[in-house]
């Protein structure tokens, strides 16, 4: 594989692939991250001797969502970019191989979807997970309403996609949105004693008991993110959207109006 991926960096420890989004301070969401990292995971599904990946993120962020705050972000004219990114988003689910996400900070909105990509989620206790969508007038994305509820159930993904709020490190360890908690400094470590331990074993069980439990997953996906397209299109032109964004642009909570 290669040493980089556009923002992705990529570098091999063993049988372990250590991927690292590289768009600090806030490693905003966009197509061509999402392509980026969609090829460095085709690139380790075609290498037998790579079998599992860690993906974690430079600076204090996991990732911060897509931008919806800027003019040149997914809330302005580049909108419509929302639907080929959930295109590579479904090349993400429909990777072979096992991968652990080390999770520092913020995963928040897309960044929460990304973070469910992964199998595993390893996090220090100042990572922070929210599907805030609601906070900007808007409707989950990234297929989270399918892959949220299947990690940690449906009554906690509905109370984290209904209100908002976010998820700190030790009680995303007790929902199981987290699979371990580390401090800070060692979470890289973790991570990657994590990624050594599913190595060990057998490649050709590991890829094919994987695919048993996902089943359809990437499809299921696919499916999901055309529902949420088709009610983020309508929300998109909506007075409280607006609000949203100009919300998070002020810093400040929104002020809805239902219209």
């Amino acid at each position: 594989m290669k040493d980089q991926y556009g923002d992705i960096s990529a570098r091999i420890d063993g049988h372990v692939a250590l991927l690292q989004i590289d768009r600090p301070p806030n490693n905003h969401m966009s197509v061509e991250l999402v392509r980026a990292l969609a090829d460095a995971l085709d690139d380790i599904d075609a290498n037998p001797s790579l079998r599992v990946s860690v993906l974690s993120a430079a600076g204090r962020a996991f990732c911060g969502g897509a931008d919806l705050a800027s003019p040149s972000g997914l809330a302005g004219p580049g909108a419509t970019a929302l639907h080929p990114l959930y295109e590579q988003a479904v090349r993400l689910f429909s990777s072979r191989k096992p991968m652990v996400a080390a999770i520092q900070g913020a995963a928040v909105g897309a960044g929460l979807g990304l973070a469910l990509v992964a199998d595993f989620r390893v996090a220090a206790p100042e990572a922070r997970f929210a599907a805030n969508f609601v906070k900007l007038g808007f409707h989950a994305g990234f297929g989270i309403t399918h892959t949220l509820p299947r990690v940690i159930g449906p009554q906690r993904a509905q109370l984290m996609c209904l209100t908002g709020r976010r998820v700190k490190g030790e009680e995303a360890l007790a929902w199981g949105l987290a699979d371990a908690l580390a401090p800070l400094d060692d979470l890289a470590l973790a991570a990657l004693t994590l990624a050594r331990e599913l190595a060990e074993n057998a490649p050709l069980a590991v890829v094919s008991t994987r695919a048993t439990l996902r089943a359809d997953l990437a499809l299921t996906v696919k499916s999901q993110t055309d529902r949420e397209l088709v009610e983020q299109t309508w929300l998109r032109t909506t007075d409280d959207f607006r609000q949203g964004v100009k919300a998070v642009r002020d810093r400040r909570p929104g002020v809805f109006t239902g219209t």
